[in-house]
């Protein structure tokens, strides 16, 4: 680890210690306060403007959606966005470290939300601080941003959409550091609801069980799930994933249905999730999936609604940009070589950037290895420094890089 010490991290990791010990679960939203509150605090005791820009105006519904926005204006026409989130998912049972108290132990530092995504929070803060004694040609603004876990409407997507924070490219360092990720998936997550006829299971006769409506229906769906597979996109997958570009994905993730060994279910639930390429358009990907749904109902003489929970359109940035050839060189200056350009399996909160027509590109410290959403999720430790010292490198780069 080129020119790594514990030392040359110790205001990240302090940072990074105060942040892991406040529960920011996006289902409650409990801590989200709290964890804004502190972000404020280093902020200004950096000299660093900071706003507060709340999703609660949007959504109505009386939770605290607290997006912070801190920001080192150079004076410039030209922005360059650094965007990660503070929320989390729930850390579940069975942890060898306490998941909400962060342990640094053999160059990982061990915690829930510490890859994903406190960890890109604290270098941002942590670069921000450093290129605050320079004189800069570009101004910096740093999203924090909540509810990523749960889709970002009124995260990132009010802050951008909404609200109209202006920008002219955005760096998102919610990713791997195994490539430079110039797009993401996009998704269409939802509820299908197969009706039966409840029953007693010692009379299955007089009933109709939806658990096998369902099953048929699902058999019938088979045809769309080859197809969308068969799907490629012209942007390389990420070095560890089992083919060379990104490819379309539909899983079942839920099933639900019965209250009782001895009754037999009238409704079975099944929920699913639909990945679309990075430049896969969703309307089209949604009408093929209605398509196919209607066409499995009329086969199996099913009765089933299907209902779409959530949706996102994927996005790409072109490798031509001068902004992704800047991002790339910097990188190379920053770890001392150059990545392949590749797109997220999964999705982010670029999206939102891409959707109002800024260039976004991704690098963070989410490796592959770090168990993120899981038991145990830790961060390197070289990677906090690698994604500082990037935004600290870009910080300094002329306005005509950027935009």
């Amino acid at each position: 680890m080129r020119g790594y010490t514990l030392t040359s991290l110790e205001y990240e990791i302090n940072l990074l210690s105060k942040m892991v010990e406040i529960n920011t679960d996006s289902v409650s939203k409990k801590g989200y306060d709290e964890c804004a509150s502190l972000i404020v605090q280093e902020a200004e005791r950096n000299s660093l403007d900071v706003e507060i820009v709340d999703g609660e105006k949007g959504a109505k519904d009386g939770l605290s959606r607290p997006n912070v926005i801190v920001t080192l204006d150079a004076g410039s026409d030209v922005t360059l966005f650094l965007e990660s989130h503070f929320d989390i998912v729930p850390p579940g049972p069975n942890w060898a470290y306490p998941p909400f108290k962060l342990t640094v132990e053999d160059g990982k530092a061990y915690g829930r939300g510490t890859a994903d995504n406190k960890a890109g929070i604290v270098a941002a803060i942590g670069a921000m601080r450093q290129l605050k004694k320079e004189k800069l040609d570009i101004n910096l603004k740093l999203i924090a941003g909540v509810d990523e876990e749960i889709g970002g409407r009124y995260g990132v997507d009010y802050v951008v959409s909404d609200y109209g924070l202006k920008g002219d490219a955005a760096l998102v360092v919610d990713a791997g550091s195994e490539g430079l990720y110039l797009g993401a998936s996009g998704i269409i997550w939802g509820k299908i609801t197969v009706e039966g006829k409840q029953g007693h299971a010692g009379y299955p006769f007089k009933a109709k069980n939806a658990i096998d409506e369902a099953m048929k229906l699902l058999a019938a769906l088979e045809p769309y799930k080859n197809a969308v597979e068969k799907k490629e996109s012209i942007l390389h997958a990420p070095p560890e994933a089992p083919r060379q570009f990104v490819w379309g994905r539909y899983t079942i993730t839920m099933i639900k249905a019965g209250e009782k060994e001895n009754v037999i279910p009238g409704t079975c639930e099944v929920r699913f999730d639909r990945r679309l390429l990075p430049e896969e358009p969703l309307e089209q990907a949604e009408k093929e999936l209605r398509d196919f749904f209607h066409g499995a109902v009329e086969k199996t003489g099913c009765r089933a609604s299907l209902e779409i929970t959530n949706k996102q359109q994927g996005y790409h940035t072109s490798k031509d940009s001068v902004f992704v050839q800047t991002v790339s060189e910097n990188i190379k200056k920053t770890i001392g070589q150059s990545l392949p350009f590749v797109a997220e399996l999964g999705g982010n909160d670029g999206s939102f950037f891409a959707k109002n027509g800024i260039p976004v590109v991704c690098y963070g410290p989410i490796r592959p290895d770090t168990r993120y959403h899981g038991v145990d999720e830790f961060v390197h430790l070289e990677d906090i420094r690698n994604t500082r010292d990037l935004m600290v490198n870009l910080g300094k780069v002329a306005r005509e890089k950027i935009a």
